[in-house]
C-alpha cells in the first residue's frame, strides 16, 4: 500500500488514565482537616494506571468505511477521541491525511445559545471551511436534517433527535477527508439511521474515509469494508468484516455463557446448554435463520424438549419454536446438540437476542441471553420505497399482491380502488 493511498495510520498507540481509590475520603472539610492532623504523613489514597488503549496499531485506506466494534470499555470512543484530536496520547503514532469531521457525541462541536442556522456556519468554520463552501451546502444540510421549521431557534431547546439529526447533517456534507461517527445515531428515528446509513454510504463513495463505531452488527455487516474489533483496549481483529463481526458474535456468547452461572440459571439442573451460537454472523431477512446448541447431562437422565424464543431490543418476543409442536424430544442422553431452523417470518433488521430453554416436566435449564441473532438492513423486496412503507409491524411480511380491472355501474372498466 502505498502512503498516497493512506488516509489513516495508527501505530502503537495507547492512552492510559490514572484512578485515585481513596476508601477513607472526607466527606467535609473539618473532618479532611482533623485527618491531617491525626494522621499527618498518611497517604490518604492509592493510585492506579488504566491502559483505555495499549498497543493499537492499524491502517484505512482512503475512501474505506471501516467499523469499530467491541464490548462497552473496550476503548471505542477512547479511539475516535484521539483522532478527533479531544483526547491526547500518552504512546503511540497517529497520522491523518485529510481533515477530520468527527460526530462524538451529541453536541459536540455544537454552541448551546446559537440557533442551527449560526451552528451550522460554526461547525464549517471549525472544519476550516469557507463561508461560501458552507453556503453552497447549506440547503442540503437542512433538507437532510429535517429541522427547517427551527432553524433560527437556539440548539438548547432541541430534542435529542433534532439534535443529532442537524449534528449528523452538517458532518456528513461539510467537506472533510475523513468522518468519525460514534454511536449517537442510536438517537435517531428508524428512517433517520437508514438516511445516515444511505449518506455514508455515498460519501465513501465520493472517496471519504468514515470511521464507524457501532454495537449494531446488521448496521456494521452492510455498511463497512473492513473492521477492527477491540478488546479490553486491544486490537484483537483487524481486517475482513465477516472475520471480526463472526468473532465479536463469538466472544458475546462465551461471555454470556460465563456470566450464566449455574448458581443463577433457572431449572432443576440434570442437563445444562453448554454452547449457543448461530451459524452465520448476520443474515438476509428473508434467510432461514440458524441457532445452534449444545447440552450435557449434569444429573440424572430425563426425557427433554427443546424451545428458543427470539426476542427484540425492548424483549418482546418475536417468535417461538417449542420441539414439543414437532414431537421432537431427547430420551436422556449423555449429550445433544441441536439447530433450530427459522425459515419464516421475515425477521426485520437490527439485533436480536436467543432465549434457549430445556424442559422436561418443569424447566431444566434456561439461558436468558444464549446468543445474537443479526439481521442485516437489506430489504428483501425488488424495489426501494419510503421508510414509512416498512417501517410498521414487528416482522416483514412475505406477500403478493394481485390486480385487476372492475366494471363501474356503467359497465366502463376502472382501476380497483378508485375514489370518486
Amino acid at each position: 500500500m502505498s502512503l498516497s493511498d493512506i488516509a489513516i495510520s495508527v501505530r502503537g498507540l495507547g492512552k492510559a488514565y490514572t484512578i485515585r481509590h481513596d476508601t477513607h475520603a472526607a466527606t467535609t472539610a473539618a473532618e479532611a482537616i482533623m485527618q491531617r492532623l491525626r494522621h499527618p504523613f498518611a497517604r490518604r489514597s492509592q493510585r492506579e494506571v488504566f491502559w483505555a488503549l495499549k498497543d493499537v496499531s492499524f491502517e484505512v485506506k482512503r475512501g474505506e468505511v471501516v467499523g469499530i466494534i467491541g464490548r462497552n470499555g473496550a476503548g471505542k470512543s477512547t479511539l475516535l477521541k484521539i483522532l478527533s484530536r479531544i483526547t491526547e496520547m500518552t504512546e503511540g503514532e497517529v497520522d491523518l491525511y485529510g481533515r477530520v469531521g468527527s460526530l462524538l457525541e451529541i453536541g459536540t462541536g455544537f454552541h448551546q445559545e446559537l440557533t442551527g442556522r449560526e451552528n451550522i456556519f460554526l461547525n464549517g468554520a471549525i472544519l476550516g471551511m469557507t463561508r461560501a463552501e458552507i453556503a453552497r451546502k447549506f440547503d442540503e444540510i437542512v433538507a437532510f436534517a429535517g429541522v427547517e421549521k427551527f432553524l433560527d431557534t437556539p440548539v438548547k431547546r432541541y430534542s435529542s433527535g433534532m439534535y443529532v439529526r442537524l449534528a449528523f447533517a452538517v458532518a456528513a456534507h461539510l467537506r472533510s477527508e475523513i468522518l468519525l461517527v460514534d454511536e449517537v445515531l442510536a438517537v435517531g428515528d428508524a428512517e433517520f439511521q437508514r438516511k445516515c446509513l444511505g449518506k455514508m454510504r455515498q460519501v465513501s463513495t465520493d472517496g471519504r474515509t468514515v470511521l464507524f463505531v457501532s454495537h449494531n452488527m446488521a448496521s456494521i455487516a452492510a455498511l463497512c469494508n473492513s473492521a477492527v474489533l477491540l478488546r479490553s483496549g486491544r486490537v484483537e481483529v483487524a481486517g475482513r468484516v465477516d472475520e471480526a463481526v463472526e468473532q465479536y458474535t463469538r466472544r458475546f456468547e462465551e461471555d454470556a455463557m460465563a456470566a450464566a452461572s449455574v448458581l443463577t440459571r433457572l431449572g432443576s439442573g440434570e442437563y445444562r446448554i453448554v454452547r449457543a451460537w448461530t451459524s452465520k454472523p448476520s443474515f438476509l431477512p428473508q434467510e432461514e435463520k440458524r441457532i445452534r446448541f449444545v447440552a450435557q447431562r449434569k444429573g440424572q437422565p430425563c426425557v427433554l424438549s427443546f424451545e428458543a424464543f427470539v426476542l427484540d431490543r425492548s424483549g418482546a418476543v418475536v417468535a417461538q419454536c417449542d420441539s414439543r409442536v414437532l414431537g421432537q424430544y431427547a430420551h436422556g442422553p449423555e449429550s445433544v446438540a441441536g439447530e433450530f431452523c427459522i425459515t419464516s417470518p421475515w425477521l426485520k433488521p437490527g439485533t436480536y437476542r436467543v432465549r434457549l430453554i430445556l424442559a422436561s416436566n418443569s424447566y431444566v435449564d434456561v439461558l436468558e441471553d444464549a446468543c445474537q441473532l443479526v439481521v442485516s438492513p437489506e430489504m428483501p423486496y425488488p424495489f426501494t420505497a419510503p421508510a414509512h412503507a416498512t417501517d410498521e409491524g414487528v416482522v416483514l411480511a412475505d406477500f403478493s399482491l394481485q390486480l385487476s380491472h372492475l366494471p363501474d355501474e356503467q359497465g366502463v372498466p376502472v382501476a380497483a380502488g378508485r375514489s370518486n
